[in-house]
């Protein structure tokens, strides 16, 4: 009896077999059928079906990149921050671990891995889970051109379709093209698709530089992102990546050995940080990048005929910034502004029994009310409560309650719970800066930091925001006279007052000096801009009439209004810190204006250069007037207002300069000049009625110049620039020229004030 139940059993079970190999053999013999159908008849009742080309340029969405001139990676913009990279970046960790744990058979099945159909197949029949059966190449095709919501019918058709798809593929590209295709298809979380910024983001490299583990995890998580996710779910990932590296176990990759100590690593996520446009370096520099890439997208077209969005097309910018340079000038700003200035602003206002209204100065308290509710209604929060159509009266309640706020500080962040109005109040108190840095020979850009922190403080100072410029100003001025006069560095002129007669009811305008050293005498132009006095330049414009400074200024790339009056021979003009720094290049460039620019080229996903850039050039001085611009400038910084960069800084190579300073020191700046960098700072608040109450910490040579003299420091000590320390070239037409103004003795011959007739 039991024999005859044993053979029943094997009699059904034998049934059960043939059944199978049946089912199988029509199941394969179908596929086969399928896939040769529906490649053939791809573009009728099955709809759409790529096309090789469409192969070549799937729709994804590509981050557009930035470059810097040394071809380092500084930023991206996208909707998906993804990049694209070459099977010969990847690591060969992060192949095996793919393979072995997504398709094991890769390198051996056409696209399609009919033994994996089969499994699954035989558990569906059997109600037993048998694992995916999709191949990379499969999943590479469902991302290029993704299902989105159909029918059942529907997934049963699309299912086709990517077979089709993955047989195009695998007849068109190498094993390797497909393995980075798919990899720069994947999503990893944290805003990070493709492997090249998930590398990035989690381990903070390259995709051909990730270890094992590293790359062990990144294949784990893609499963499922989020919940593999390593830094919101530790354990689970840790765990997701002991079993990547069990199928590398399995199909031979690695050892038991290393396996056992692999696995046992914990996972390192110091590096993790996900990527925000306003983080990294030149973040100033990015924002103003990317409201001229958008412009400039508009007006470029593709092949198809539609304009480039910098968003999706994967465009690679390449700018004239130097990476190391930017990296210089923002560590001095933060060395300078975070490590002594503000510090000193803070203690100069810390008496608030003494000054109720600090850190505003001399304004009454109705005045500071004005510019703090100013202040408010340019807030984002009454912009969007304003929006919403809530109240005025509700809203600036708002602005009195306390809330939890993150506040910037140059030590950190500080977590805080405080009302928005105080928030404004503290935000008054930091001294912002913009810096500029150009190389006077070409106009390239090399350095650009627009402001303190992006993050908190999104003015750009470099392009967008315009200060009175004080006596950086005044070279102007002084160009004008020795290229129209005929003046040199030596020539003498009367260091006296100089009275303008102005429209009728006015009295005469007069400018000050800040002192009274030498006053009555004659005095070289050379000691004269030196000490930055401010007789010498009303003398030298009554001279040569405001129209013809201007006149000089527009050649040298000033485009801001100017109003023709003798004032400006003071600095009254507000201008930027790139119209003043490719202004002042011009004298290191023998006198030829270089506009400066910040990009070389644009490249579409592809490589192909869709446009170059080059810089315009202007005759704006002669190379004579030039030189001897550079030999007045070289005084202050020889013996005038910008000699602490030779006895507090150290610098004993040639350089010429110009410190500015503004009325109540609201604005302090320096123009500093080597013959292959210029670089020009500006230091103030956000209000002009905010500053230091003395010109002893509030003029240019003490706010600005600091800046300029750490970063050059830094740029001097870094031997790959190679800058040179030398001198600027002389014409041979000032070789018998004295600039020195040796003989420049006391001259006590005394002058009498001059009274110029100006025409308004």
């Amino acid at each position: 009896m039991k024999d005859k139940v044993i053979k029943k059993k094997k009699e059904a079970k034998s049934s059960i077999g043939r059944i199978l190999r049946i089912l199988w053999l029509i199941f394969f013999s179908g596929i086969a059928f399928l896939v040769l159908l529906f490649y053939s008849i791809s573009a009728g009742w099955l709809g759409f079906m790529p096309s090789f080309e469409e192969l070549e340029n799937p729709k994804s969405n590509l981050a557009s990149e930035i470059y810097s001139a040394d071809q380092v990676l500084i930023g991206k913009y996208y909707i998906e921050n993804r990049s694209n990279v070459h099977f010969d970046d990847l690591s060969p960790y992060l192949v095996e671990a793919l393979v072995a744990t997504e398709d094991a058979r890769f390198y051996e099945h056409s696209g399609i891995d009919l033994r994996a159909l089969l499994r699954v197949f035989k558990g569906v029949i059997l109600r037993q889970h048998a694992g995916g059966g999709s191949t990379v190449t499969q999943q590479l095709a469902k991302n290029l051109f993704p299902r989105g919501k159909v029918s059942k019918l529907g997934v049963v058709v699309q299912k086709f379709k990517e077979w089709v798809i993955a047989t195009k593929l695998e007849y068109n590209y190498t094993k390797n093209e497909i393995l980075a295709m798919y990899l720069n298809t994947v999503t990893f979380g944290s805003n990070s698709y493709g492997i090249k910024t998930a590398a990035k983001t989690y381990f903070g490299k390259t995709p051909s530089t990730l270890n094992r583990q590293e790359a062990s995890m990144l294949i784990g998580m893609l499963r499922a992102p989020s919940y593999y996710n390593p830094v919101r779910n530790h354990e689970r990932a840790k765990k997701r990546r002991e079993v990547v590296l069990a199928q590398q176990l399995k199909y031979g990759y690695i050892d038991k050995q290393t396996y056992d100590s692999i696995r046992l690593l914990p996972l390192d996520m110091s590096n993790y940080k996900p990527l925000d446009h306003k983080d990294g370096t030149a973040t100033y520099f990015r924002e103003y990048l990317r409201s001229y890439m958008k412009k400039w997208c508009a007006t470029h077209f593709k092949a198809d005929g539609t304009p480039y969005n910098l968003y999706r097309d994967g465009l690679k910018v390449y700018t004239t910034l130097n990476s190391r340079m930017q990296k210089y000038a923002e560590e001095a700003v933060k060395e300078h502004l975070g490590g002594d200035l503000q510090p000193a602003f803070f203690k100069h206002w810390s008496n608030k029994k003494r000054y109720p209204n600090a850190p505003f100065y001399r304004i009454s308290k109705k005045e500071k009310e004005r510019i703090l509710m100013a202040a408010v209604k340019r807030s984002p929060r009454y912009y969007w409560m304003h929006i919403r159509k809530i109240p005025e009266d509700s809203i600036l309640k708002t602005f009195q309650d306390s809330v939890p706020m993150r506040l910037f500080s140059w030590k950190g962040d500080i977590d805080t719970v405080m009302t928005p109005m105080d928030s404004i109040l503290y935000y008054k108190y930091f001294l912002q800066t913009g810096m500029l840095a150009v190389e006077p020979s070409t106009g390239f850009i090399r350095a650009y930091v627009g402001g303190i922190d992006y993050h908190h403080f999104q003015y750009d100072h470099v392009m967008v925001g315009k200060r009175q410029v004080g006596s950086t100003f005044k070279p102007f001025v002084y160009a004008s006279a020795m290229q129209e006069l005929g003046y040199t560095p030596c020539t003498k002129v009367p260091n006296v007052p100089v009275s303008f007669k102005m429209p009728a009811g006015q009295p005469p305008y007069t400018p000050k000096n800040s002192d009274d050293d030498r006053e009555g005498e004659m005095v070289t132009l050379k000691w004269a801009l030196a000490n930055s006095v401010n007789y010498i330049s009303a003398f030298l414009i009554s001279q040569v009439k405001p129209a013809k400074v201007i006149e000089l200024a527009r050649k040298m790339g000033v485009k801001s209004d100017i109003d023709p009056v003798p004032a400006i021979c003071l600095g009254t003009p507000s201008l930027s810190v790139y119209e003043m720094v490719g202004a002042t290049a011009t004298y290191a460039n023998k006198g030829i204006y270089q506009k400066p620019i910040f990009l070389t080229r644009i490249e579409d996903k592809n490589g192909n250069t869709i446009e170059t850039f080059h810089s315009e050039a202007t005759d704006a001085l002669d190379q004579r007037t030039a030189y001897l611009m550079l030999s007045l400038m070289k005084g202050v910084v020889e013996s005038g207002t910008g000699v602490r960069l030779k006895y507090k800084y150290k610098f004993k190579n040639p350089i010429a300069g110009k410190t500015g300073t503004t009325d109540n020191n609201s604005d302090g700046w320096f123009m500093g000049l080597t013959p292959d960098l210029v670089a020009g700072v500006w230091v103030g608040a956000e209000d002009r009625s905010v500053h230091f109450r003395s010109t002893h910490l509030g003029q240019g040579a003490n706010m600005a110049l600091p800046i300029w003299a750490l970063f050059m420091k830094k740029v001097y000590a870094d031997s790959t620039f190679n800058i040179s320390k030398g001198d600027f070239e002389k014409p041979a037409s000032l070789k018998d020229v004295d600039l020195d103004c040796n003989n420049d003795s006391n001259d006590n011959t005394q002058v009498e004030q001059i009274t110029d007739e100006f025409d308004f």
